[in-house]
């Protein structure tokens, strides 16, 4: 009755223990984080409106930051990456195995108990027993092994919340990864649209050309004009046509990178001709401070840091003893030499106790994990200032390629107009005599120089605008990640 005593006693102290946890509380460690963006435009300029927006817009708020373009085609390509894209796939099911990993670790709080039944025939010696007693004998055992321990130092809990913590990261790994598609998706769409616009306004060109080869043609028929003017310009027309045909080879990889990007082989997908046209949106910009909370790449660093934190308090706890609950060699279960009474009261059997474990000499291991520990949360802070860092960076190389860009073009645009002119006056000087048709030709290529150009600093605007959205978050804040209580819980 005493040792039956004591073992209770011993139970429900291992039991009701109170658990301490040991080991520091997570503090988010502070971050560099500037009062303004220094390559927004001053706020008496006419670009400030465009990105000065304190508020994101609807589309940016709801995630689908690509509809401020309102292109249809462009909408309905982006829904797809989520869908279909094979990588984000991937990274939603990495997502999944973090979850399951913490209900994993959340077992741990609880008994594991296993159950072995057997059935055991034995004969003995005849030689070796009295006359009259039996050669053989059934036994049949329900022995069930019980085992737990205590979260007395909060070992398993803070293996519990660096798990959840974990799947955060990992959560916050797979937006980031949905976002960079999407944003590759749109820079090959837009791409591809001012691969179209040059397309475009070669063809205009191509006819051009045909006109002003006539000319020569007619001029030469009449007596005013040599046959050089006549091959220069066969030799202007012909250039134009091959690098019309060139622009093909560059549409076609464009297409064929946004159907994989869209989950799709380059076969199932086309993308309607159309030349670029629209200009870069408005992208609501905010204060840099909130850069903090909208980049899942920055969330994920963080995530990182406090997994890396508990870390240091698992190290803390192997320095004090385990207690646990523990069924010893007999342990739990029925035994009987008769099957009808196997499974009854007066067949049980237990032993069962509370115990505890302490390591006293290890050569410095445990000291030296904790330190190992220690160094590895101090490389996430690190990483974290950097991502940080590198974030702020990027909306500012996003801003000021928009404003420069934007300034570019207005010059570009000008140059292209003053151009035309200069052609028309030429063509007008060689209808008169008064200019050889070297002159023309060279306006000519100046021209067109001027109108590629101009079309790619529009294409690279559109870029740039996609790279600031990106560069921003892309409409995604830290409020989307799912919590650790609801981790921890299963949901």
């Amino acid at each position: 009755m005493i040792k039956s005593a004591i073992c209770l006693l011993l139970t429900a102290f291992c039991l009701l223990l109170p658990s301490c946890m040991v080991g520091p509380n997570y503090k988010r460690p502070p971050a560099p984080a500037p009062p303004t963006y220094k390559e927004l435009p001053p706020d008496n300029s006419p670009q400030a409106s465009e990105w000065k927006t304190a508020q994101p817009s609807d589309a940016m708020a709801r995630g689908k930051w690509w509809e401020i373009y309102n292109d249809p085609e462009l909408n309905f390509l982006e829904e797809q990456v989520s869908i279909s894209n094979q990588n984000i796939k991937a990274a939603e099911a990495q997502f999944r195995e973090a979850r399951f990993a913490v209900l994993i670790a959340r077992s741990n709080l609880y008994p594991t108990i296993s159950v072995a039944p057997n059935i055991v025939n034995s004969r003995t010696s005849v030689t070796g027993i009295s006359q009259g007693q039996n050669f053989s004998r059934t036994t049949y055992d329900l022995p069930v092994s019980v085992s737990w321990e205590a979260d007395t130092w909060g070992n398993i809990r803070r293996s519990i919340t660096a798990s959840a913590e974990s799947a955060q990261v990992s959560d916050a790994e797979l937006e980031n990864a949905r976002l960079s598609y999407q944003a590759e998706l749109a820079t090959d769409y837009f791409e591809l649209r001012g691969t179209d616009g040059e397309q475009d306004m070669l063809q205009s060109t191509v006819k051009s050309y045909e006109d002003y080869l006539k000319l020569t043609q007619d001029r030469f028929n009449s007596g005013v004009a040599s046959g050089s003017d006549v091959a220069q310009a066969q030799t202007q027309l012909e250039t134009a046509r091959a690098q019309l045909i060139d622009y093909g080879v560059a549409r076609a990889q464009y297409e064929h990178a946004i159907a994989v990007l869209a989950g799709k082989a380059p076969a199932e997908l086309s993308v309607t001709y159309q030349p670029i046209k629209i200009t870069p949106p408005a992208v609501p910009v905010g204060v840099p401070s909130t850069l903090l909370e909208r980049r899942p790449d920055i969330a994920s660093a963080e995530r990182q840091m406090a997994a890396a934190n508990e870390q240091i308090g698992i190290a803390k706890a192997a320095f004090y003893p385990a207690i646990g609950l523990v069924t010893q060699s007999a342990p739990i279960g029925l035994e009987s030499s008769s099957f009808l009474h196997w499974i009854s009261w007066p067949s049980r059997f237990w032993s069962i106790g509370a115990g505890a474990s302490e390591t006293v000499f290890d050569a410095g291991r445990r000291r030296a994990t904790l330190n190992q520990s220690v160094a590895a949360y101090d490389a996430t802070v690190a990483n974290y200032r950097q991502t940080v860092l590198t974030g702020f960076q990027q909306v500012e190389d996003s801003l000021a390629a928009l404003r420069i860009l934007e300034n570019e073009a207005q010059a570009e645009d000008a140059a292209v107009q003053a151009a035309q002119n200069s052609l028309n006056i030429s063509t007008y000087q060689y209808k008169a005599g008064t200019v050889n048709y070297l002159t023309v030709i060279t306006e000519q290529a100046i021209l067109l120089q001027d109108q590629v150009q101009a079309l790619n600093i529009l294409t690279r605007r559109m870029s740039a605008s996609i790279e600031l959205i990106e560069a921003l978050g892309g409409g995604w804040n830290t409020s989307k990640l799912p919590s650790v209580s609801q981790l921890k819980s299963g949901k």
